[in-house]
């Protein structure tokens, strides 16, 4: 294998090390630690392994946990109600309902109430136009944590070519997004994309995000490329990625591993929206 594994849970650490330094400084202007409140609805495993592992973190780096778990059964008005309990809430500065919803809930429709200077999921409409318009709000996490990792490694995308395999609003649009505003030159591919493995082999950066098992092999990467693979997919022997890890490791100069990439990252900047979202609605910026 020749190359360099991108160690997410390095990087996440030290994210998160630092968030624990700037705690100190808010937690005494402000008089109190930021507060995260999520949402599980119902009582889904996989989910809850999630939602737990986000709690963990909270009390990892010194930001209070806030949870809240109704009956899968819960109505809409009744889930949005709760939502607008937590808006009004002064100690909680951050609101994640995990997704995804049961099916008689409109995930949209509950997303759009969260208010949005709470959203550390950067996924409101108002955090999305923000995003799309280039003006600072809260950015989706798993994106935010891509972009976390390449500055780590020093890739330079200033004039780049980066290709983007997944166009999803959870993923594939706002880092195409967050690329473009770095000054890459950005491809955005997805299902009916032509020859995909001759458009991403053009690739300095290959971010995939589609959810396809082991999509991406040597033949879709740029010899020297970074590869940065934000796919789960749970098969029989375990995890894997959207890449073709062991094929594509061969060509590329640095890539991340599935698990053990993106994942850890994705936690890391929830934690660190939820400081932004308790800077931006208390005036403190320490």
């Amino acid at each position: 294998m020749a190359a360099r594994v991108i160690d997410g849970k390095a990087v996440a650490a030290a994210v998160k090390e630092r968030i624990k330094v700037d705690l100190a400084p808010f937690e005494e202007e402000a008089g109190r630690v930021p507060g995260l409140a999520t949402v599980l609805v119902g009582e889904d495993p996989a989910s809850e392994v999630y939602v737990g592992m986000k709690i963990k973190a909270c009390e990892e780096v010194g930001i209070r946990s806030i949870h809240r778990q109704p009956d899968a059964g819960i109505r809409q008005e009744e889930l949005e109600g709760l939502v607008a309990e937590l808006n009004a809430d002064e100690a909680v500065d951050g609101i994640l309902v995990q997704l995804p919803l049961p099916d008689h809930l409109d995930s949209d429709r509950i997303v759009a109430t969260i208010d949005p200077r709470k959203d550390v999921d950067g996924l409101t409409p108002v955090n999305a136009g923000l995003l799309a318009h280039g003006t600072p709000g809260l950015t989706p996490c798993t994106p935010a944590g891509v972009m976390e990792l390449l500055a780590h490694e020093g890739v330079e995308l200033e004039g780049a070519e980066v290709v983007v395999v997944g166009r999803s609003k959870l993923v594939g649009v706002p880092v195409a997004r967050l690329l473009l505003l770095a000054n890459a030159t950005v491809t955005t591919c997805h299902s009916r994309t032509r020859d995909l493995d001759a458009v991403c082999a053009r690739a300095d950066v290959l971010v995939a995000a589609v959810g396809v098992p082991r999509l991406l092999g040597a033949a879709a990467v740029k010899p020297g490329a970074v590869v940065i693979d934000v796919g789960v997919n749970r098969l029989e022997g375990g995890l894997v990625g959207d890449v073709d890890f062991e094929a594509a490791a061969e060509v590329a100069a640095a890539i991340t591993p599935v698990p053990g990439g993106v994942g850890p990252m994705t936690i890391a900047m929830l934690l660190h929206n939820t400081l932004q979202a308790a800077r931006g609605r208390t005036g403190h910026s320490s």
